[in-house]
């Protein structure tokens, strides 16, 4: 068998023992109200979701509410930045909901945001905002985090978006070299002093378009890092989330 395939059929394994584990820790109650949640919705109930996603176009650069859906707002044309893709902002209401999956392991949200996130690819897809990537990326975690936590929120996001799109997954492509401090709380230099070097790729990476699958993107300092080093290697990069917290003053209150 080779490299690939024994790749393919590791990760379909993975996939199988996650979805397991996603089933079993399903309440049947929303984690955001605590209403009775009805099946086939999950974790968390429709009006809830929808309250918390973004009800109007936004720049995929900086998170601005635009009038019409395209990769970026006037004042991102002109430095184009890091694409960042996401159903929702973490200000907005879903904000708790994916904190706790990644410092609680409540990952009953994590199906419905996922969901929440393909239907928001798609559309971007249709108006050819973004591209599908040949791969995803999860951001990786140090080892010792790894053993501490018990799993990589990122991930499980990135296993259930294979499965929906029909992409491939890479976990271990990416490689974090460094047992970092954790970012909150720190100013945006710490940030990147704190994370400089922090990340490796494989030699025998191929792919020339990725999406790097995180969680949540606060400063973007993580995924900008793990992206100039993508870059490096002639890599076109855009960052899939659950939510991102861009500058409040920048969405419709």
């Amino acid at each position: 068998m080779d490299r690939t395939r024994l790749n393919l059929s590791r990760w379909q394994l993975r996939l199988s023992r996650l979805r397991r584990l996603l089933a079993a820790s399903l309440p049947n109650r929303c984690m955001i109200c605590h209403q009775r949640v009805l099946l086939p919705q999950r974790g968390i109930c429709l009006t809830c979701l929808d309250a918390g996603l973004y009800s109007s176009p936004s720049c995929l650069g900086c998170g601005r509410t635009m009038s019409l859906q395209s990769a970026y707002c006037g004042t991102c044309m002109t430095t184009r930045p890091l694409k960042v893709v996401a159903p929702a902002s973490y200000h907005q209401g879903l904000g708790e909901t994916v904190a706790a999956i990644k410092y609680q392991g409540q990952l009953a949200g994590l199906n419905p945001l996922v969901q929440a996130l393909v239907r928001r690819i798609h559309k971007l897809v249709a108006v050819e905002a973004i591209s599908l990537p040949q791969v995803l990326l999860p951001v990786p975690l140090h080892p010792r985090r790894l053993r501490q936590r018990g799993f990589n929120q990122a991930y499980l996001i990135a296993c259930e978006l294979g499965q929906a799109l029909s992409i491939p997954v890479q976990p271990d492509a990416l490689m974090r070299l460094c047992d970092t401090p954790p970012q909150a709380g720190l100013t945006g230099k710490q940030r990147r002093r704190n994370l400089a070097g922090a990340f490796s790729l494989s030699d025998g990476f191929e792919y020339q378009r990725v999406a790097l699958v995180d969680d949540v993107v606060t400063t973007g300092t993580t995924a900008m890092e793990i992206a100039k080093l993508l870059e490096g290697r002639y890599i076109q990069v855009q960052v899939w989330c659950l939510a991102r917290a861009e500058a409040p003053h920048l969405i419709d209150q």
